[in-house]
């Protein structure tokens, strides 16, 4: 007894251990996945948002036609229970999309956003509380965003949601039918509610809980639902929208799971017990020594300890200790189970958050290449274009050198555009014919000097290699990309191999259409890649490099370089045994471009016909039109390509059409020349770009690439009919 007495007590602290560990294991469960659901719940809202301030950004608000933005607000809202609402400043409705344009709005709004906007200026986006809407009588809450223009806040911007949509968020959360999901806002009013939802959306929660969410951003507490369960309530708030997320575990179902577990060791110690106790009694004078074996496996047993045990020729003794040493593999076994999905759930949750940072690192870099490309390029053409008529028009060699100094600036700016823009951009007006061995030749000089002494690079080139059509710069840019990589994974040095030859597929592979290609390698001797590190190698901001040593970018910019040439880029690499990089790019049959001087002289003027010039930046026309009228054409403006229609259906004989691509309005500068040369088949069509997310190929239409030079302009233009007035 007195061995068995300390052992029992050993046991009863073993399943009390047992049944804490696992309500602390549910409860950190459960607050990871509360948190989990208020980011869900916050990328929605965001969602919501981005949307709202888009529609802010439309060139049709900022000139003032609240008719024509009226008709594009009720076009774009994300469902058509959505409410597209415009305010000004005085917190005057001006229209509602619920409703027709024009109709009498009510003086004063549904919601609470006046009192937040009071308590926040109103220079941020601001989200309502829960209210019962004036059309249709439904729960809704509201977003607004400040629509500022010349620097000052003119409107406010309002999306009114069905509460009701927010419903989907929590069937996609796939809580359990037992566990209660509920979204709160501010005052505690539920938003939305995993058990009917139709009968407890609108109502204001006790105000003890209330009070229990108000204090802190997250925690727990226990608590009573409406609908009368005794619960064990965790809560999260829902980040810059001052909602909280709620999930309400019912207590019986908390305590099941843990006294199962503390139930199945209590048995197995009871049951060992048990044994060890008939054993002492019935022979107890001739089984010490394996007693005491036996109390040291019940020692090991209860520190939870795996127990080896060896026979000792005592059938009962050797029963009980053979049953003490399976249940201590069952129990590590348990351990080791619960650790393991332990340990996938937090990776589960990691790759959740990484995936919301990955989706937002995406649309900021989409917004940011897309803009820069657009503006920049509308800039760099202003430049560029006042540039070349100031040549002209000076004959002073002073004047002429600071010129020549300020297109290089021009064609490095370019250059730095171009690059911005490349990964996953649509770029077809910079894809050109090119003989790709002297762009190997370029990139070559430039590896050779930043490559250690220890890395070696061989070049590789058959001698009769095909031309491709490709964006030079990218081209280049992405064959030092892939050289860095390869020099990056050979810290203790090795051989780069770059090697160029033509091919003809017949069959095609899985990834290729039969044909002619420029098949392109990059291969090294380095580390090599895990099949897992290779799954992931072409996402965007993945590396394996520490941080601060790599963008994750370097592939990514290589294989959208190659999709956008419409070839492929394919990876073969094992552990240890190096890297190889293929890139196929087509067989150009097109005339090859060769590089140009850095500046043209525009051609002397002369009578070259009437040109209908289709430009929304003010800037770009000011400084393109009189370089145009310099080289002898007589031109006509138009800011958008419904007035360019306008101005050609209204009788005016033009004898060639110049427009850019993106243009604000229903109709861009592809669908122009579209309806030109189906109406207009003697007018020659030039269409000029900076930045596309669609793919130009019209037959007969040549595009430019901004920033261009009126050289390039004039010569595209070439063979218009001339205009005798």
């Amino acid at each position: 007894m007195s061995v068995l007495i300390p052992a029992a007590l050993a046991s009863i602290l073993a399943v009390w251990y047992v049944y804490r560990e696992e309500q602390r294991g549910q409860e950190r469960g459960l607050r990871e996945a509360t948190r989990t659901f208020s980011l869900l719940v916050a990328n929605n809202l965001q969602t919501q948002e981005g949307i709202l301030k888009t529609l802010a950004n439309s060139t049709v608000l900022e000139q003032g036609d609240l008719q024509g933005f009226y008709a594009f607000a009720k076009k774009n809202a994300p469902t058509s229970e959505t409410a597209i609402i415009l305010i000004d400043k005085n917190n005057k409705y001006l229209f509602n999309t619920r409703v027709p344009f024009g109709t009498e709005l009510p003086a004063t709004r549904s919601s609470n956003l006046p009192e937040i906007k009071a308590q926040h200026r109103g220079e941020q986006t601001l989200i309502s509380d829960v209210f019962r809407a004036r059309q249709g009588g439904t729960f809704d809450f509201a977003l607004q965003v400040p629509v500022w223009i010349a620097g000052d806040i003119k409107y406010y911007l309002v999306m009114s949601i069905n509460a009701s949509e927010m419903q989907s968020l929590l069937v996609q959360a796939g809580f359990p039918k037992e566990w209660l999901g509920v979204i709160v806002d501010r005052n505690g009013v539920i938003v939305s509610r995993t058990r009917n939802p139709e009968q407890f959306v609108g109502r204001r929660a006790t105000d003890s809980i209330v009070r229990q969410l108000n204090d802190q951003p997250e925690g727990m507490f226990h608590s009573v639902t409406l609908d009368g369960q005794a619960v064990k309530t965790f809560f999260h708030r829902v980040p810059h929208a001052q909602w909280t997320v709620v999930l309400s575990i019912p207590e019986s179902e908390l305590r099941q799971t843990p006294l199962r577990v503390a139930a199945f060791l209590a048995a197995v110690m009871a049951l060992l017990l048990g044994f060890a106790l008939i054993a002492a009694r019935i022979i107890s004078a001739r089984v010490m020594k394996p007693m005491e074996k036996l109390s040291e496996s019940a020692d090991r047993l209860g520190r939870g300890e795996e127990v080896p045990y060896d026979t000792q020729g005592l059938v009962e003794v050797d029963a009980v200790g053979e049953r003490m040493a399976e249940a201590s593999r069952k129990i590590r076994d348990h351990q080791l189970e619960l650790e393991r999905q332990v340990a996938q759930a937090i990776a589960s949750t990691a790759r959740a958050e990484r995936a919301l940072l990955q989706a937002q690192k995406l649309e900021a870099v989409g917004r940011l290449t897309g803009g820069i490309a657009h503006e920049f390029n509308n800039l760099l053409q202003t430049l560029a274009t006042a540039l070349q008529l100031a040549k002209i028009v000076s004959n002073q060699e002073r004047v002429h050198s600071l010129i020549e100094t300020c297109n290089k600036a021009i064609e490095r700016a370019t250059s730095l555009t171009s690059k911005l823009s490349s990964f996953g951009r649509i770029q077809d007006a910079k894809l050109e014919t090119r003989n790709l061995t002297t762009h190997i030749a370029t990139a070559e000089q430039l590896l050779r000097t930043t490559l250690p002494s220890h890395v070696q690079l061989q070049i590789d080139i058959c001698e009769e290699l095909w031309p491709a059509k490709v964006d030079p710069t990218q081209f280049e840019l992405a064959l030092i990309n892939l050289v860095i990589n390869a020099k990056d994974a050979m810290p203790a040095g090795g051989m780069i191999r770059i090697h160029a030859e033509n091919e003809t597929l017949c069959p095609p592979s899985p990834e290729l259409q039969p044909g002619d290609y420029v098949h392109i390698q990059v291969i090294d001797t380095g580390s090599g890649m895990s099949p897992e590190v290779m799954e992931k190698a072409l996402d965007p901001f993945f590396t394996t490099k520490r941080i601060g040593e790599g963008t994750g970018l370097g592939l990514p910019q290589a294989y959208g370089f190659a999709r956008q040439s419409q070839g492929v880029l394919l990876l073969q690499s094992s552990e240890g045994k190096g890297t190889t990089v293929s890139i196929y790019l087509p067989r150009s049959t097109s005339t090859v471009v060769e590089d140009r001087e850095s500046a043209r002289e525009v051609s002397t003027p002369a009578a070259r016909g009437r040109l209908l010039f289709v430009e929304d930046d003010t800037l770009v026309t000011d400084a393109v039109v009189p370089a145009l009228e310099q080289a002898g054409f007589t031109v006509l403006t138009a800011a958008d390509a419904d007035q360019a229609l306008a101005v050609l259906e209204s009788g005016v004989t033009v004898d060639a059409l110049f427009s850019d691509i993106v243009m604000p309005g229903s109709t861009n500068g592809r669908a122009l020349a579209e309806a030109v040369r189906a109406k207009y088949p003697n007018i020659k069509v030039v269409l000029a770009t900076g930045y596309s997310e669609e793919r130009i190929a019209l037959p007969g239409v040549k595009i430019l690439a901004k920033p261009y030079e009126v050289a390039q302009l004039v010569e595209a233009l070439a063979g218009a009919v001339s205009y005798q007035p």
